[in-house]
């Protein structure tokens, strides 16, 4: 039986994450009683078919169906297998509608074929689910596998790299708000895009001027930022793109996410970066506390054994099939990224040395270095996701070069 870590313990929490460039404190997070008093969510998703790929009976099933347990704790066998149905299946809580005019969206030939929205293989659209709940069946838009999940030519999914998928205006229909899993009652998009984004503690800051800017104007700039790979999420910025990682050989990882915010110490830290950036993030920086007292809740959680499970699929992740021989001219480069000294950063077998580079401008700390591994270079980097945004540590992980 697997020894399942707590997603929430205060040890575990309190040196996770990097401190914070220009303010030399942690982000905060939810006490452990706070984030375990939320209600558990724990439903099985299916996937939405475009109309005339639909199997037959599927909608009268999910109809009859009812609700059914993502995962049964202390049932799982296989943790990979528990692991691969939550990527694929678990949806965002927050954005699950019954509103009837979107559910007949989903099912409208005309929809798809005005937003030229190219199913799968198998005729479904990767994006959404349905979601029987008590209540009568919902849609919703899939949490983990949205935005790690991509398209090859052939294809072929493949779990892990950036997504290449679109889900049509239907995703942010059911997403008041695609930059964040919270909702936020009350707030119009400039707040909305403003709470999720600013910088206060930081001298003039970029995202304050999101409050007064012309609706023509947000939307040019959201429009640009919502790109193939990249995505302004939550702490990110729509001024300064957020790259959408590659999961595969996240296990061999020792910082999570493009600036170090947090460590990766094992599948506990995998469990709570998912949470934290899925729906328990409290957003609180020091005196900065960028959600309001009705927005600071945690609305649903998975069960422990669903984001266990999660961890040991990533684990699991394996790049595809290279599709480029190694030749006389592959072998030809390889000299030249051994003699150029590439090796130093990008070393085999890992092809990173998992550690972190200095963004242009910043002097890190001398007491960081007790418990980060820092190689004092600068390598050129664009600063601005480093030094101007949430994300705001200072530094850059080395990245892998495999799969690239």
């Amino acid at each position: 039986m697997a020894q399942v870590p707590r997603t929430a313990n205060e040890k575990d929490l309190k040196e996770w994450a990097t401190p914070l460039a220009g303010l030399g404190l942690r982000p905060a997070h939810y006490f452990p009683a706070e984030y375990y008093k939320a209600p558990v969510e724990n439903l099985r998703t299916y996937p939405v078919f475009v109309p005339g790929r639909e199997p037959e009976g599927y909608w009268q099933m999910l109809q009859s169906v009812g609700p059914k347990p993502l995962i049964e704790p202390g049932r799982v066998t296989d943790w990979v297998a528990a692991g691969k149905r939550v990527f694929e299946e678990l949806d965002v809580v927050g954005f699950r509608s019954q509103n009837p005019e979107l559910i007949r969206t989903a099912r409208s030939p005309e929809y798809f074929e005005k937003n030229k929205l190219e199913p799968r293989k198998d005729g479904t659209i990767g994006a959404l689910r349905w979601v029987p709940t008590a209540k009568g069946v919902a849609l919703s838009v899939t949490d983990c596998s949205d935005c790690h999940s991509r398209r090859f030519p052939d294809g072929t999914i493949v779990h892990g790299p950036p997504s290449n998928e679109r889900g049509g205006p239907l995703v942010g229909a059911l997403a008041a708000y695609v930059m964040s899993a919270i909702p936020l009652p009350g707030d119009s998009v400039p707040q909305m895009v403003w709470r999720a984004s600013s910088v206060p503690w930081i001298q003039d800051d970029i995202h304050a001027g999101i409050l007064k800017m012309p609706p023509p104007d947000l939307n040019q700039l959201l429009g640009g930022a919502f790109a193939e790979g990249i995505f302004p999420r939550w702490n990110g910025s729509p001024f300064y793109a957020t790259k959408i990682p590659d999961l595969i050989g996240i296990k061999d990882r020792k910082y999570i996410d493009h600036t170090a915010t947090h460590q990766h110490r094992g599948p506990g830290d995998i469990m709570r970066y998912a949470a934290l950036v899925s729906y328990a993030d409290i957003s609180d920086f020091g005196a900065h506390h960028m959600l309001t007292d009705q927005q600071r809740r945690i609305h649903g959680r998975p069960q422990e054994e669903a984001l266990y499970a999660l961890a040991m699929y990533l684990y699991s992740l394996q790049p595809p099939p290279n599709p480029h021989k190694f030749d006389a001219q592959a072998g030809a480069g390889q000299k030249i990224f051994q003699r150029e000294g590439c090796t130093g950063c990008h070393t085999p077998p890992l092809y990173t040395n998992n550690k972190l580079t200095l963004a242009r401008g910043f002097t890190p700390p001398k007491e960081h270095a007790k418990f980060l591994d820092i190689l004092p270079v600068t390598v050129g980097t664009d600063p601005n996701l480093a030094l101007k945004t949430r994300k705001v540590t200072g530094y850059y992980k080395v990245p892998s070069l495999k799969g690239v």
